[in-house]
């Protein structure tokens, strides 16, 4: 009889666990943008796998894709942002494609995908005046291989984003007006009716937080405001350290804290960045509910770069280095995982492609990990949770930047500067 009890119990057991699994996967598999966004469980981050000077030359493979999704998924991170899908740069279908097969390796990997369709006017790129009232020919088969893709993997794409900083206009090589953007979205939207995308996939646009109202009234138009009643949330931008320069009241050191001591002044600089970022955020949040309007709104891109020859080096704000990102980064995912927003920061890896002829250009070094497989300053404790044991990047090892030596990495930190010819 206690050997009848023994094997009952063990076959109960082995039922409820594999009852216990199938449940899990049934629930992976049913989990919407309604779920994971806002989700503290599921952080996001902009995700550009391109390790050479040139996107065009340098595709990053299936199997550097995969290295940097384990990366990734060792980090913490669950969705992630891509950019386009131009059929001379397949990233984002390969980055789907890899997705997809590490989901056939192991059941516990768990990935889910943004997908950005790029959005240009006419002329854009090229040798010609850009017409920023008509849009370019090539978006229309931009959009429907963002279609094509979602409806290939359904348990990936979670987000259909309709251009990225298509509508602000500092974007002056390829700007579009807000209507170009609504057009395209409500397209989608018409798609899911039909069931010829799933009702499940979220449309929104991804821009300047001055482009969603939240800056110019010049930005305050019919065709804004039908757009914000079009997508299903508003994935908004905010750049506290490009303003650093562009914007730089925030920046300064007030005359009440000259007396502290560098450090104080510096931490003192980025707990004010935090709030900038915040005010853009409901600022954005203010004209939206102005219309009537009430939907979710999460942060499309924000970061910080960690080196600068320019605008925000130390002839500059001296905004850049890895002790600033560091509390940037915190700041940020501090507050969105309190008050339920998805943070797509800005970026995962250093993309040297941005300023190639450059390669202290600020745009080179927005990356948490850097291109020698360093990890910077904000992730440094994850490196000694041994979380990134057993994976590599290019073959290396992840280690960190300085050798861990925060004293070496504070001798480049410098105090915030507004004091400079621009």
């Amino acid at each position: 009889m206690n050997s009848i009890f023994k094997i009952s119990f063990v076959i109960i057991v082995l039922i409820s666990v594999v009852s216990c699994n199938s449940k899990t996967a049934i629930k992976k598999k049913e989990l919407t943008a309604e779920h994971i966004l806002g989700n503290p469980d599921y952080l996001a981050i902009s995700y550009g796998g391109y390790r050479g000077k040139s996107r065009e030359d340098n595709q990053p493979t299936i199997l550097q894709l995969k290295e940097d999704l384990k990366l990734m998924h060792a980090m913490g991170i669950r969705i992630l942002r891509t950019y386009n899908v131009q059929p001379e740069l397949p990233h984002a279908a390969n980055v789907l494609e890899a997705i997809h097969q590490l989901k056939n390796e192991d059941a516990n990997f768990e990935m889910y995908v943004m997908l950005g369709a790029w959005i240009d006017c006419l002329n854009a790129w090229t040798d010609k005046e850009p017409n920023h009232n008509l849009e370019s020919p090539e978006n229309e088969g931009e959009i429907a291989r963002a279609v094509a893709l979602a409806n290939k993997y359904p348990d990936i794409v979670k987000v259909i984003a309709v251009g990225n900083e298509a509508m602000v206009k500092w974007a002056a090589s390829y700007f579009v007006q807000p209507n170009v953007i609504l057009k395209w979205v409500n397209y989608l939207q018409n798609l899911k009716k039909k069931g010829e995308l799933s009702k499940d996939v979220w449309i929104t646009s991804s821009d300047d937080f001055s482009c969603w109202g939240g800056g110019d009234s010049l930005y305050h138009t019919k065709d804004l405001e039908d757009l914000i009643k079009a997508v299903d949330y508003i994935s908004t931008h905010t750049y506290p350290y490009h303003n650093s320069h562009h914007n730089s009241e925030f920046w300064k050191v007030p005359d009440n804290e000259f007396h502290l001591s560098d450090k104080d002044k510096i931490d003192a600089a980025m707990l004010r960045s935090k709030k900038f970022a915040i005010k853009q955020y409901n600022a954005v949040k203010s004209y939206m509910k102005s219309l009537g309007v009430n939907k979710p709104i999460h942060i499309g891109e924000t970061g910080w770069s960690t080196i600068s020859n320019g605008y925000y080096g130390v002839n500059g704000s001296r905004a850049s280095d890895e002790y600033k990102q560091g509390l940037y980064y915190n700041h940020l995912r501090e507050w969105t995982n309190k008050e339920g927003i998805s943070c797509f920061y800005f970026e995962a890896f250093d993309e040297q492609w941005k300023d190639a002829e450059n390669p202290n250009g600020s745009e080179n070094h927005f990356g948490l990990i850097n291109l020698k497989g360093e990890a910077k300053f904000p992730i440094w404790n994850l490196v000694d949770k041994g979380v990134f044991n057993g994976l590599t990047r290019g073959g290396k090892s992840i280690t960190k930047t300085y050798n861990g030596n925060k004293e070496a990495l504070m001798n480049d930190v410098l105090v915030p500067n507004t004091e400079y010819n621009r």
